[in-house]
């Protein structure tokens, strides 16, 4: 509840401070916004968009919020994003197989290649205790360059080096019944992955004895470690999970929201999963509610800009300052702690 509350004064304080920045530029907040949630929500083809949208942010937000729950912060989601949506793509590309098959396989591939990319910095933040910021930074770059290499040599497109062939038909996450019930968007079924993700994680967490173990590991390090629990494998095994679900935030991105796969672009969703996870408290579905009002506000504000003539670098930086409200939230829970604690001391004195 108290994070709940703290999350919603992050957005109300991150709005309120666009709302001046569109005043002080000479625009109407009111207007601003609302065009910015029409953008989003005008039809069933903008709600379609907003939903696929956000559906990348989701798997983001859940790996960063996983290793958060083992005390370990996960910086390297964009690279584990990149790598498993190219080994989705290369599957993809590679296999002539039927529909569901194919799909499943992508999908396990892709979970696998960010596993990989998370497994890395776990192991070496378990055996050797190497810092995962900097291990997992430097796996963002591995994974960069990898894709960087391997799509031009060996999955060429058929006009451009700097992409990879469109995926065939069957290899796609779009399917025609969504497309049509929300009006020709992109919607995709990586929204229901996503859905489904949330659910094995949040059981995964509060349910299972692993999460009990990664939950206390989290809390604290050396007394799970005097109570028995094997805090190397927990870490291990967390940044292996959390790298994973990233990967198949790559294979909803570059199968489902795109047909392909390009070089020299960081997903910048990676990043953007760190708010996500802090605005979602670091649980599962805060963090899906925190990613489809991400979505919302990147669907809307070109809908926000073309409407009100607000250049999209306004939009842009209203969105900076709510991610830098969110990712402050911890702040604001202190603020209102010694709030409660300084009524209460008053309550004490007027008695």
């Amino acid at each position: 509840m108290k994070t709940g509350i703290t999350s919603l004064l992050a957005v109300l304080l991150g709005l309120i401070a666009g709302a001046v920045l569109m005043a002080v530029t000479g625009h109407n907040p009111f207007l601003g916004y609302g065009y910015l949630v029409e953008g989003g929500l005008k039809n069933p083809e903008r709600i379609g968009n907003t939903l696929a949208t956000a559906t990348p942010l989701i798997f983001t937000g859940l790996s960063v919020a996983f290793a958060f729950r083992t005390g370990l912060f996960n910086i390297g989601v964009a690279g584990q994003m990149l790598f498993g949506g190219f080994c989705a793509t290369a599957i993809g590309l590679s296999f002539d197989l039927p529909r569901a098959l194919l799909l499943l396989l992508m999908i396990l591939g892709g979970f696998l290649g960010g596993a990989l990319w998370g497994f890395v910095p776990g192991i070496l933040k378990a055996k050797f205790n190497v810092h995962e910021v900097v291990s997992t930074i430097m796996m963002n770059w591995i994974s960069y360059w990898t894709v960087y290499y391997a799509v031009p040599a060996y999955f060429k497109g058929a006009y451009l080096e700097t992409e990879s062939r469109n995926l065939p038909e069957a290899a796609l996450l779009k399917t025609p019944f969504l497309t049509e019930w929300f009006g020709g968007s992109y919607i995709n079924l990586g929204l229901f992955l996503a859905f489904l993700t949330v659910i094995i994680v949040a059981f995964i967490i509060d349910k299972t004895t692993l999460g009990f173990e990664l939950k206390a590991v989290g809390f604290n390090r050396h007394a799970a470690e005097n109570a028995g629990i094997a805090v190397k494998r927990s870490m291990t095994l967390s940044m292996f999970i959390s790298g994973g679900i990233a990967g198949l935030g790559g294979v909803a991105q570059y199968a489902g929201n795109a047909a392909n796969i390009q070089i020299g672009i960081m997903p910048s969703q990676g990043f953007d999963g760190i708010a996500v996870a802090l605005l979602g408290a670091n649980t599962p579905i805060g963090v899906l509610v925190s990613a489809v009002f991400f979505g919302l506000l990147y669907s809307g504000r070109g809908f926000m800009n073309a409407m009100t003539e607000i250049p999209p670098e306004i939009a842009d930086t209203i969105i900076a300052i709510i991610i830098y409200f969110a990712a402050t939230s911890i702040l604001i829970e202190r603020l209102l702690r010694k709030v409660k604690q300084r009524r209460a001391a008053n309550g004490k004195q007027v008695k």
